[in-house]
């Protein structure tokens, strides 16, 4: 019983943490509140050196097993292109990132899987590419979702959630001592309910992230409605992924009506952005015959 308190204690302090936030959010497109405070638990730009550094070297590494894509490989190119329109709508979302010095590489490898680090060092595998024949339009979306995790500082974030649950279930430890209980269980407790906290905290960023990256694709003038198409392309993919509860990423129903419950706010951008009215808007195609239109 004393175990369950003190795992409720951890869990409701952390969850009381993004309240407490800074930094102003485009007024127009999508709404997200603002960024948590614990991120300030880490030095500012500490976390964006040690990425810089972590690319070089999987450039480097990459390179030296001819798995880095070349500066003149088509796909390298239009991935280049795509985020050469994408990241000035990313700029308002940070103050910072207009400092960043921006990348986007390609890595062979089969993994479906593409990043963008702190500082904005973006990284896409072929294997996300060809096996889910990306369109101009989802490649869009997947980039915007990971821009948006580096300009909402998610791994700052994370950081500053680990440090203070550290320190929450040491203080639960210390207390339950002085009171005369094991303090060692009571911390293992305490650990076991702030991981999964912190799996909660990383899906809530993932759904943040696909939403901003919404946001910004929409204004670069990539149909958001993409986003439904690449979910469940990813689908027919990943269907043994794990259960919700232990995965770090929404499950892909819920992402996928995620998405669609923000149609209303970031139609409308990608209206403007192409020139055309919104009722005129033909029905996203994917390129994949089993996925249906998208309206």
């Amino acid at each position: 019983m004393k175990n369950r308190i003190v795992v409720s204690l951890v869990l409701s302090m952390l969850s009381m943490s993004p309240a407490i936030a800074q930094e102003d959010v485009p007024q127009e497109g999508v709404k997200v509140g603002k960024m948590s405070v614990l991120r300030k638990l880490v030095p500012t730009g500490a976390l964006e050196g040690q990425a810089a550094q972590q690319y070089l070297q999987t450039m480097q590494d990459a390179q030296s097993k001819k798995a880095l894509a070349p500066d003149n490989n088509p796909q390298v190119i239009r991935l280049r292109a795509i985020a050469k329109k994408i990241i000035p709508y990313a700029l308002p979302w940070n103050d910072r990132a207009k400092d960043w010095k921006w990348e986007v590489n390609l890595l062979g490898s089969s993994q479906i899987n593409a990043y963008c680090m702190p500082g904005g060092k973006i990284a896409f595998y072929t294997g996300i590419l060809d096996t889910l024949k990306l369109t101009d339009d989802e490649v869009a979306i997947v980039m915007g979702h990971e821009i948006a995790h580096a300009l909402r500082e998610h791994g700052a974030e994370r950081a500053g959630k680990s440090i203070a649950a550290n320190l929450l279930v040491k203080g639960a430890a210390l207390f339950a001592e002085y009171k005369g209980y094991d303090g060692r269980m009571v911390a293992g407790a305490g650990s076991a309910g702030a991981n999964l906290a912190m799996l909660k905290f990383s899906r809530d960023d993932e759904s943040e992230a696909d939403v901003v990256g919404l946001d910004i694709a929409a204004r670069a003038g990539y149909d958001p409605r993409a986003g439904v198409a690449l979910w469940q392309k990813m689908g027919y993919v990943n269907k043994n992924s794990p259960p919700k509860w232990l995965s770090t990423h929404p499950a892909g129903t819920d992402r996928i009506n995620e998405i669609r419950k923000h149609f209303p706010e970031v139609l409308p951008l990608y209206a403007k952005a192409k020139n055309v009215d919104l009722a005129s808007l033909p029905p996203y195609k994917s390129n994949v015959k089993v996925i249906p239109d998208v309206r």
